[in-house]
């Protein structure tokens, strides 16, 4: 099998909204990866489309939902490259992108719920009786609050106060594990170390459960967690321990249901320096391994991978999804499996030939060697 390119369209409800290549990479030239192609989730000329990993994204077989930030493109000549490169000035928007066909095309989406005046209205306490194990539950944390949803993101709830547990510097990012109808555990992000919440009541009440690292330095945030059995958890966290040192990733595991916490291991790097690394998506695969996906925010730009076949004890070398990259803003992946096993990593990108931030998914599959092991 040689390898291919294939031009893609993504259309769009006004039509066309992108148009990529599709680079197909077999066994023999890569012994890590036995496919892999890029499309574009959206992209629009004059548009800057951020962070799918501050937002949330869902799947339900080969239904996938994201949600992310939707800019103006914004690069003056007096830009301080160190500035995400959007217009301040310009009002930004939160929309959604579906695929109905496991990645392989999408259709872009603007949730009510999710309209500038909807998500700046004042969040109300949650009655509780949400049902977390509904087939088409998803449900979304961002900041102070959270939402949910009953038909797979068409439509939302009212917002719902999150409690803050008295921590300073409180910024929920969607992370969560369903335990049954009316359990389910919260990981949330706070300046000082991520929290393990956790509710049995259906969301009325939502209680503090533990910290889930110890208190360093180093700031860990944005943690993405995975059940591995009925009382182990892993989490990968991003570390940023100040502009001077580099960035990375680490992972912890919780032996009795998020009660207590304790350091695994080191993933990876996500920089060299000054870019403040790259948040975490993990998932547990079907064949049990766990993988991880992050952006590396140094030369070459581009955006990774690593498998681990002992729950996060130890690492495979590096999977380079992409590296072609035009600059360090880039990646904030969300990354889902699905159900004929290739994984699909979304995220937000740019590249030389298409400068302006576009939101790009890969469809890629790991080889037996990628474990490492």
């Amino acid at each position: 099998m040689y390898s291919k390119d294939h031009l893609v369209l993504i259309l769009g409800a006004a039509g066309i909204v992108g148009i990529g290549w599709c680079g197909l990479v077999s066994a023999s030239e890569s012994p890590q990866l036995l496919s892999k192609k890029h499309v574009i989730v959206y992209g629009e000329k004059g548009r800057f489309c951020g962070w799918p990993a501050n937002e949330g994204a869902w799947s339900w077989g080969n239904e996938m939902l994201v949600a992310f930030i939707l800019g103006y493109y914004g690069d003056p000549p007096d830009y301080d490259p160190t500035e995400h490169h959007y217009d301040k000035n310009r009002p930004t928007e939160l929309v959604t992108a579906r695929s109905l066909d496991g990645g392989e095309s999408w259709q872009l989406e603007r949730p009510k719920a999710f309209s500038r005046s909807e998500e700046s209205r004042e969040a109300v306490r949650c009655p509780g009786g949400i049902d977390f194990a509904h087939p088409d539950f998803a449900m979304r944390l961002r900041r102070r609050k959270f939402w949910v949803s009953y038909d797979r993101g068409r439509t939302w709830s009212v917002p719902y106060k999150l409690s803050t547990f008295g921590a300073e510097g409180f910024g929920a990012r969607t992370d969560y594990i369903v335990n049954g109808h009316s359990e389910c555990l919260f990981f949330l992000t706070t300046k000082q170390r991520p929290i393990c919440a956790r509710t049995v009541d259906g969301g009325k009440t939502i209680e503090f459960v533990s910290w889930m690292s110890p208190y360093t330095k180093a700031r860990p945030i944005m943690p993405s967690t995975v059940r591995i059995s009925e009382t182990e958890l892993v989490t990968a966290v991003r570390q940023i321990p100040g502009e001077d040192y580099v960035s990375w990733i680490d992972t912890f595991v919780s032996n009795d249901h998020g009660r207590s916490w304790k350091f695994l291991g080191k993933v990876a790097d996500a920089d060299k320096k000054h870019w403040n690394g790259n948040p975490p998506s993990m998932i547990r695969l079907k064949d049990g391994r766990l993988c991880v996906t992050y952006a590396y925010r140094a030369v070459p730009w581009g955006i990774r991978a690593k498998l681990s076949s002992d729950n996060g004890r130890t690492w495979s070398k590096e999977i380079v999804l992409r590296n072609d990259g035009r600059n360090w803003d880039l990646g904030y992946s969300r990354t889902k499996q699905r159900p004929d096993g290739k994984i699909i990593t979304i995220y937000y990108y740019s590249t030389k030939n298409r400068p302006q931030q576009f939101i790009a998914a890969t469809i890629w599959e790991p080889g037996p060697l990628a474990a490492g092991n």
